[in-house]
Order: structure tokens, then sequence, then C-alpha cells
């Protein structure tokens, strides 16, 4: 017999077994929800930790490796040093390019070799292309820059099309960014799916509190950590994020600065330098940390600054100041630096930070300012004093010469008269050097014998030269024409043999002078011309000169004589007088084996010249016809009337340009011929030749000028410029020529 249970112990029993299997329900859901909570968890935070690996590993690198190939393509990299190189040519930023194309390469082999996405290969292939290009050029460019190339060439053969290595790098950057997007969003995203978890969690948690309120609570707990962990970790990352960009842009900032930076401690122990620091001093930073700006001290600025620098920067104060700073080759170069101290929170100097700008070409500029403002003076001057000096020298010379004529032969007196005459055509010599040099006196080229030109000077220089020092000739059978201005030549030979004598001294020595034709043969690097090229040589056995000597040999104002005794003009007028006839000049000299000046000037076919008399008679050819001579200056006029005078012309002599033009207008045709001065008060030479060729259309007019001057437009019969001083016995060889040429004309 079976006894039924009561049906309450049943129902009870039914409740039990429904309660317990509720309970192991629950239970069984509230390990199922742990487990499962605890499974995603964990998955969270593996996916934020893959999140951050990949955004701190791969991403973060190829962002540094993007970085530096920007750097190398941008402002202070290859592309910009290169260009650099072909406008200014300075080896200084040849060597940067170079190293910095090594760097690249090293860089693009690193990220050649981590990279898998065909697609950033292929940009890193063009990028690599584009600087390989800058690097074949770059042969070009050293060679433009030894050859001295136009900028303009230069820049058309080695013109590289960067474009595509620009949008190469941009293609770059923007897979880096979508990556590091989809890095960011990886975390942002694991974040957020871990919010929702901790939402999830709170509800289960609620609905099975009372079944599981020892273990709610942990788990409430445990959550609510993890919550703030996550949402730290969100703070932080963004906060990192910020930082790291900003510590980006000032790193950036600083390397492609301009300007060296360098950091040092407050015992002036440098930390910290730049790239342009490296560049400009030629100094590695892992050679230089830990040592002291004194290796940059070039030794020009004395003790005294220094003292005064350390003793502001120990106020706590900021210095700034010009220094010639030393490069590691032993070269300098000028930089403006500004020295100030760095503060910590507490106000406490902790380091010192020195930036300076590189002014050396600046500094270069504004010297060469200086100088053509001093030669702008100079030749200001020049012209000034020019007119008057010459008006005193050729009194000196005129009175001198008339005087030799009359003085016995072979006497003291005649002596005495011919050191006058030396020493006025001297300072006829100088005057036209300073003249030359300022530009103030174009030549007139016109074919002249180049050995006719080399014994006048040679006359002259016979009397001035030491008696210790020979004057040796090679002159040619035949004429050696040269089409040049007579005075500039005469001005070449002067110069030239007297600089020799001078670096002769008062030691035994000797000039040489010769003079050749270059037949059939046309001189490296000038043209080919129809008259050919003649040779002039001047050498000496003096003392030589060294290198740098002969590098500065033709600057203006550059001698290596004492105060006193040379100008430093005398060099640079030949050159310039080379120059302008097209030759060309050169010097071969070395310490203890004297030197020759080797001239190639350009050639003139053979005529006919003015046939030169004796330097001590006058020409023997008279006349009778009426002159009238015009010069503002009483004593030159009184000079030339007493010349043609002694050679029977009638002279009628005006220091008023006004009143000998009304004098010939009273009869035009008893006047024969004029010589007048060109600048004058009131009227000049060439206004009041013009005002009586309107009297007389065939005048004959000679000018007399302290300076040539350009651009006179009479017309026919062409007059004649005579530069003062005036010898003599040219302008009476000039009058009587003009006269004969006038009556073939017109005959009487």
């Amino acid at each position: 017999m079976v006894l039924a249970e009561p049906p309450g112990n049943i129902e009870s029993l039914s409740r039990t077994y429904r309660l317990g299997a509720a309970a192991l329900v629950l239970l069984a859901m509230t390990v199922a929800l742990g487990i499962h909570l605890g499974s995603q968890t964990r998955a969270q935070f593996g996916r934020i930790e893959g999140g951050w690996s990949d955004y701190a590993g791969d991403v973060g690198q190829k962002g540094v490796w993007i970085s530096s190939l920007r750097g190398y393509l941008g402002y202070g990299g290859i592309i910009h040093n290169f260009k650099n190189y072909v406008l200014r040519q300075d080896q200084v930023y040849l060597e940067r390019t170079r190293e910095q194309i090594a760097q690249f390469e090293a860089v693009m082999a690193v990220y050649l070799a981590e990279v898998e996405s065909p697609q950033e290969r292929a940009a890193l292939e063009v990028i690599r292309g584009t600087i390989s290009a800058y690097a074949a050029k770059l042969p070009i460019a050293v060679r433009a820059a030894e050859e001295g190339w136009a900028v303009a060439r230069t820049d058309r053969l080695v013109k590289v099309d960067d474009s595509a290595a620009v949008r190469a790098l941009e293609e770059l950057e923007a897979i880096w960014r979508s990556r590091r997007a989809v890095s960011t969003g990886r975390i942002v995203t694991a974040v957020g799916e871990g919010e929702r978890l901790i939402w999830v969690g709170f509800a289960a948690l609620a609905a099975l509190m009372l079944a599981a309120l020892v273990l709610g609570l942990l788990l409430a707990l445990l959550l609510r950590d993890l919550r703030n962990a996550v949402q730290r970790l969100s703070r932080e990352l963004a906060a990192r994020r910020r930082i790291e960009q900003s510590e980006k842009r000032l790193a950036e900032a600083v390397e492609q600065s301009p300007a060296t930076i360098f950091i040092t401690d407050t015992d002036a122990r440098i930390l910290y330098a730049n790239r342009r620091f490296e560049a400009l001093t030629g100094w590695r930073r892992e050679a230089i940390e830990g040592q002291t700006p004194r290796i940059l001290q070039s030794g020009d600025t004395p003790p005294e600054v220094y003292a005064e620098i350390r003793a502001r920067l120990a106020r706590g104060e900021s210095w700034q100041g010009v220094f010639r700073n030393r490069r590691r080759d032993g070269g300098s170069y000028w930089a403006e630096t500004t020295i100030v101290p760095l503060r910590g929170p507490d106000g406490e100097v902790r380091n010192f930070i020195g930036i300076a700008e590189d002014i050396t070409e600046k500094r270069a500029a504004r010297e060469q300012v200086a100088r053509a403002q001093k030669l702008e003076a100079v030749g200001l001057l020049a012209g000034g004093i020019a007119h008057d000096f010459n008006n005193i020298l050729t009194t000196i010379i005129g009175a001198a010469h008339l005087a030799g004529l009359d003085a016995p032969k072979a006497s003291d007196l005649s002596a005495e008269i011919e050191q006058i005459e030396i020493a006025a055509r001297r300072g006829q010599s100088l005057v036209r050097g300073l003249l030359t040099f300022a530009r103030r006196e174009p030549g007139r080229p016109e074919p002249n014998d180049l050995g006719a030109v080399v014994t006048e000077a040679t006359r002259l220089l016979r009397a001035s030269v030491p008696p210790t020092v020979t004057l040796e000739c090679d002159q040619p059978a035949a004429p050696v024409m040269v089409m040049a201005d007579h005075t500039h030549l005469h001005q070449i030979v002067m110069n030239l043999c007297r600089n020799a004598a001078e670096a002769i001294g008062g030691a035994p020595g000797g000039i040489r002078i010769t003079t050749a034709r270059l037949e059939g043969e046309v001189p490296e690097g000038l043209p080919e011309r129809r008259d050919g090229w003649v040779e002039l040589r001047v050498a000496d056995d003096g003392p030589g000169m060294t290198e740098e000597t002969r590098g500065r040999l033709f600057d203006p104002f550059y001698t290596t004589k004492p105060l006193g005794k040379g100008s430093g003009l005398g060099l640079a007028v030949v050159s310039g007088l080379v120059q302008e006839m097209g030759g060309r000049i050169a010097v071969e000299s070395r310490p203890g084996e004297g030197a020759e000046f080797r001239l190639v000037l350009p050639g003139a076919p053979v005529v006919a010249t003015l046939a030169e008399a004796d330097g001590d008679e006058l020409p023997r050819a008279r006349g009778r016809e009426r002159l009238v001579l015009v010069d503002d200056e009483p004593e030159v006029a009184a000079t030339y009337r007493r010349v043609l005078l002694r050679l029977g012309y009638r002279v009628d002599a005006f220091t008023s340009p006004r009143i000998a033009l009304d004098h010939v207008r009273a009869d035009p045709q008893r006047l024969d011929l004029l010589v007048t001065d060109m600048v004058m008060p009131g009227l000049n030479g060439e206004e009041l030749a013009a005002a009586l060729r309107k009297l007389r259309a065939d005048l004959p007019v000679i000018f007399c000028s302290g300076y040539a001057p350009a651009g006179i437009t009479l017309s026919e019969p062409k007059p004649v410029v005579l530069n003062k001083p005036v010898d003599p016995g040219e302008l009476a060889r000039r009058v009587r020529a003009m006269l004969d040429a006038a009556k073939m004309v017109t005959p009487a």
C-alpha cells in the first residue's frame, strides 16, 4: 500500500523543487552570465590592447618614417639644398645634399623592408625615383659650379619634376592616416562596447540581486573599476595624442629652423644642437655633446665680451651680439647670436639656449656696398680735380718744353728742366690713371704701334727708375700694331714697368719688355679676329709674389707697399683697360723667382701714323695762318700762345668763349683754325665750335680737354681731341696737319 504524499507536502516539495530549480537556473544563469561577462570583458581588453599595440607599433613607426621622408623633401631637405647649391654654388649645400641622400636611402631601405602593401610600395618607389633623379643630376651641378656656368643654364639642365614625389608622399600620409584612423577606431569601438557591456552587467545584476547579492556587489565593483580604467585610458590616450602632436610640431620647427639652435646646461656643456647647427658648423651632434661653445671661438672676440656674457647670464639676463665663429674645417662665418636663460617652474635657471643667424652673406653685401660707395667717391674726386690739375700740368709741361728749347744742350739748366718735365709727365700719368679707374675718360681705339709706345714709355722711365735697374726692350723688325687708345696703351706700359721697378726696389735687377704678333694663333678663350692678336710681356727678376698676393693683385687699393709708397690703383687700372680693349692679362710669379705679366691685345692693320718729332724740338714746319685760342685758364692760354707764336702763327688768345665768338663774328674769313678748351663757364667748347661753324662751315677745330669727351656732334671736317696736359710738340704737329688738310680740301 502506497501512501500518497500529502498534497501540501507535494506542493511544498514541488515549490521547493521549483524554487531549487529556479535557484539552480538562477545560479546557472548567474554563473553563465558571469562567465559571459568575463569573457566579453577579456575580449574587449584584448581588442583595446591590440588596437593600442597597432597604433603605437606599425602605425607609429611608419609615421616616423613618413615624417623623415617629408623632411628630406621639404624645406631644408634634399631638394631645397640641391636648389640652393645650383643657385649659390656653395660647397656646404653640396655636402649637405649628399649626406641627406645617404640618410634618405637608409630610411627608404628600412621602410621598403617592412612594408607589405603594394600601394605603399609603389608610392615609396616614386619618391625614391625622384630623389635618385636629383642624385643623378648632382654631378651636372658640380660641373656647373666648377666651370662657372650661368645659373639659368644649370637650372635648365638639372631641373627635375618632383610633383609626383609630392603626390606620392601625400598618398603615403593618406594611407597612414587611414590606418591610424582604423587603429584609433578599433580602440574607440572597443571602449564603447566595453561601456555598453557595463550597462548590460548592471541590468543583469539588478535582476539577480536577490539571488546573488554578494556576487552582484563584487561584480558591480569590478565593472565600476573597469569603467573608470577605460575612461581614464581614453582620457590619457587623447591627452597623449595632443602632447605627441605638439611635441612633433615643436621638434620639427626646431630641427628645420633656418637658425642654429643649441641648448646647454648651467655649466655651458652642450646638451642639444639642431640640424642647422650641424650643417653650418660642420660638427656632428654626437661629437659636441658635453663640450662647450668654446669649440666655435675664432679668437676675434675679446675676452671681455665673454666675461660680459657670463655675467649677464648669471644675473638671468639675455645677451645679443655678433660673433665670427670657426667651423670644424677651419673656415669661419659671422653669426648674429642671442643667448637666453631657460627657467624651471621654480624660477631657477636650468639651461641656456643659443639662437644664431648666419649673416655672412649680409655682412659681405654691406661691405660690398661700402666699397662701391668708396669707389664712387674716388670717381667723383678724380673728375672734380682732373680739369684744374691738368691745366696746371699743361702750363708746367709747356713752360718746361719751351725753356728746354732755349737752354744750352747738356747743361745743368737743361738737365733740371728735363727733371721738371719728367715729374710733370708722371703727374699726368697719375691723373689719367685715376680718370681711367673712375671710368670718367673713355678710350678712343685706333691703330697704334706698340713698339713706339714702349719706346716712348721707357724713355720716360729711364730717368725715374733707380740706376741699379736696367730696362731691355726687344723690338721686332716690323711694326706691331694694336687697336687701342694711345693714352691707355701708354698707361699700361708705364704702370707695368713702374710696378716692376718698385718690386725690385733698390736691389740690382732688370726689366725686360717684349712685343710680338701672334701669327695664325688664336688665344684660348678669345674670339678669332681678322687682324689677329698681339702679345706684350713685361718680366722682372724681383722678389716675386705669393699665391695670396697674386689672387688680389688686380683689386683696387690693394698694395703691398708701405703707406705713402703706392695707391694700389696701378694694376687695377691696367686690368680695367685690358678688359675694355677686349684683351686678357695673366701673371706668373713665385716667391724669389720674379714675375712676368702677359697681355694679349687686339691687333690692328698697319697704317700710316702721324710722324713723331724729336721730343726736344718743335716741328720744323711753320706757318703764318691766323689761329683763335680759347681757354678759361689764363696760364694755359698763355702757354699755348707762346708755343704757337714761336712757330710763326698769328694767335688771338681769349679766356672768355663769348668774347672770342664776338671777335670772330667781326671777320669770320680771317680765322684759319680754332683751338679751344671743352669745359668753360657760360659756353663750352663744343657750343663755341658749333657757333663758329655756322659762320665758317669748313673751320678746323682742335679740342683740348682734361678728360676725353664723348658724343661730339660736330659735322665734317672731324675735329681733333687732345688730352690735357697737351705736349707742345703734339699740339704743333696737330695744328700743322689740320691746316694742311684744310688747304687740300679748299685750295687757295
